[in-house]
């Protein structure tokens, strides 16, 4: 059912680097927001993937990872992603403002591709805190595709638990066995 995808799709932030990925399934994943609804039906986004070690190395340090935790900055080796799927629009296509029904498209592209991995029992992390003029230039992105978000990919090293928000405190944590904390807003605080 897809509420158990849904709820097993979570933001995963560290993974069993040595676990590959191979570039067919990540062109699946691909094809499956190639597939999703497009507002519009511009289908402005473009897709750069990445499964190989030097090329995952030069995106993994352009990403910033999880704000809200202090003690911790970034998947230490071992645990970093085995790929990566770089979203980019294509303003050849379509403008990029606020108004930009691209936005929604990306919405739904990770959404899809998140939960084509988690059904593959994988995990990612939608990742947009990026230096995205580092990243355009490592990856030699010509002028017209510009980054919007990064979705880290991997079989998932930690465990996830979704907690009721206390105290209007939306932040997630990680207890002292490193168990992942997600407070969400409970169904009748949200409905109205």
């Amino acid at each position: 059912m897809i509420k158990n995808l849904i709820f097993k799709n979570r933001s995963y932030r560290r993974f069993v680097q040595s676990e590959r990925i191979e570039t067919n399934f990540l062109l699946e994943l691909v094809d499956l927001a190639r597939l999703s609804p497009s507002a519009r039906n511009q289908q402005a986004l473009k897709f750069l993937i990445s499964n190989e070690v030097e090329k995952n190395e030069q995106i993994f340090s352009q990403l910033a990872w999880a704000g809200y935790l202090k003690d911790w900055k970034a998947p230490k080796e071992g645990e970093k992603p085995a790929a990566y799927i770089v979203i980019l629009a294509d303003t050849n296509i379509a403008k990029l403002d606020l108004a930009s029904w691209v936005y929604t498209d990306l919405g739904i592209a990770c959404q899809s591709i998140l939960l084509g991995a988690v059904e593959n029992e994988l995990g990612g992390c939608i990742i947009a805190a990026v230096n995205r003029p580092k990243l355009s230039e490592i990856l030699e992105l010509p002028n017209n595709l510009k980054i919007l978000s990064v979705i880290a990919l991997g079989k998932p090293k930690e465990e996830i638990i979704i907690d009721e928000i206390k105290n209007n405190d939306i932040k997630y944590w990680r207890d002292e066995n490193k168990t992942h904390h997600v407070p969400k807003r409970n169904l009748d605080e949200i409905v109205f």
